[in-house]
């Protein structure tokens, strides 16, 4: 059961090795658990549960397995949960067993990435459970923990996000900075230049997406073609607008809203009618998932 649904593959699992390296390093140092070395003697074998305290989305279980490995615990290793389930306050998540050393020098690194990467999952569900019967997918951003992104995004999808671009080098997003460059140079329509340019410069699969941030760059944009248009910052009844505008021009053309959205606001939005609606909050400002180890006790 410590697979998951949601397609952890090479890349999560390069990810995952590269973070685990990190945080070892950073927490053991080069001479391990001074504190478990001095207090728990080295034949000493126990028993411990990962325990949800608090209702939520499970995501990390296999950052997890890959850790046990590390410690060479996998014998002791036993998840009762899948990435991507439900959580009540209570559940147990999985039971390792083996020398208590070990269990004690991976507790912190194992809680770390289940309590990030399952409070992401958790904000994720809660943004899509308030979009639910409307026609708009909640995606997240680049907005995510510095060398984290690939697990962020796993975790994202784990909630029932989806994933925008991974970053700058597998998608065109031309942003207001890119515009105001251009029009710097002298073009007081920088839209259709710019499109222009990223669909000769762009392998043919390569999806181009471009900012607006007002009714009148949409009908710009809307005559130049690119896949996706970013409304951004507009309230719900320019969004209206804006998709009725789409409509009746491009059809195709998805509509994408952004900027500062939130749980009190995502529902209004999504029922305008735009396709997509990107919220950098699932991964910028998730808190932690509380989930704690509890170490059983053999009997006396």
């Amino acid at each position: 059961m410590s697979g998951s649904r949601f397609h952890f593959g090479e890349a999560e699992a390069r990810n995952a090795g590269t973070l685990i390296d990190l945080a070892l390093a950073e927490d053991l140092g080069q001479v391990g658990d001074i504190t478990s070395t001095a207090t728990i003697p080295s034949q000493a074998q126990g028993r411990a549960r990962f325990v949800a305290r608090a209702p939520g989305v499970l995501a990390g279980l296999p950052v997890v397995a890959r850790l046990v490995d590390h410690f060479q615990l996998g014998s002791g290793w036993s998840p009762h949960r899948t990435d991507g389930d439900r959580l009540g306050k209570g559940d147990v998540i999985a039971d390792i067993a083996g020398p208590v050393r070990s269990i004690l020098a991976l507790e912190r690194t194992a809680l770390n990435f289940l309590q990030r990467l399952s409070g992401i999952a958790t904000l994720t569900a809660r943004f899509v459970e308030a979009v639910e019967g409307t026609p708009a997918g909640i995606y997240d951003t680049r907005k995510t923990t510095p060398g984290w992104r690939v697990l962020e995004k796993y975790a994202v999808r784990c909630g029932g996000g989806r994933n925008h671009r991974m970053g700058l080098h597998d998608a065109i997003l031309i942003k207001d900075n890119h515009l105001a460059w251009l029009r710097w140079r002298g073009g007081a329509d920088a839209i259709a230049p710019a499109v222009a340019a990223a669909r000769a410069h762009a392998l043919k699969s390569t999806v181009i997406e471009i900012e607006v941030d007002s009714l009148e760059q949409l009908d710009f944009a809307l005559r130049c073609g690119p896949d996706i248009i970013l409304v951004d910052n507009l309230g719900p009844e320019a969004l209206i607008e804006a998709v009725r505008r789409r409509n009746a021009v491009a059809p195709d053309i998805k509509l994408e809203a952004s900027g500062g959205v939130t749980l009190g606001t995502v529902r209004d939005l999504a029922r305008t009618g735009v396709d997509r609606i990107s919220v950098g909050a699932l991964t910028h400002s998730a808190p932690a998932l509380d989930i704690a180890l509890d170490l059983e006790m053999p009997p006396a």
